[in-house]
């Protein structure tokens, strides 16, 4: 990897729960232009010394980006998995049922339930967006759940998974 004064760099996590982060290039310390980089990352407006990583890619400007590895393989199928939402409404009460239906992973299931006061103005969508938010979630949660569960019997020992 090489780069100039100028050049930006462009770092894609490997964990689906950070950000893609850019920044100029405003130092290089070697001759000639390998790491590590004086960056101000677009964002903060910091800077920082950056050793990249193999997440990590040179764009110069006015010329196509290098990536630090080759880049990816072309998709070659794509998935589909199915969610499937019921709801059900009350007098003062709305329940979500949320159902995961694919090939890839047996079928989940959330729930979610509002509940609205007595003295609360009705407004149904409210009802139906808390309840369905609340069972969708919890149907995220369970898929983290079974990945974490996938990932420690792959390696054998328990396998942190941020959702």
């Amino acid at each position: 990897m090489k780069a100039s004064v100028g050049d930006r760099i462009v770092v894609a996590s490997n964990r689906i729960d950070r950000a893609v982060r850019d920044g100029l290039i405003i130092e290089i310390r070697n001759p000639d232009g390998s790491p590590p980089y004086m960056v101000e990352w677009s964002d903060t407006h910091h800077t920082a010394m950056v050793y990249p990583g193999p997440d990590a890619r040179i764009e110069h400007p006015g010329t196509a980006p290098e990536a630090a590895e080759p880049a990816p393989a072309p998709v070659e199928r794509i998935k589909i998995w199915h969610v499937e939402v019921h709801v059900l409404e009350s007098e003062r009460e709305t329940t979500a049922h949320a159902v995961l239906r694919s090939e890839a992973v047996e079928e989940m299931e959330g729930h979610g339930r509002a509940r609205r006061r007595q003295e609360d103005r009705e407004i149904p969508v409210v009802g139906d967006e808390i309840a369905v938010g609340r069972a969708l979630h919890r149907l995220g949660d369970r898929l983290i759940s079974a990945a974490a569960g996938d990932l420690k019997a792959a390696h054998g020992h328990d396998v942190s998974v941020h959702g």
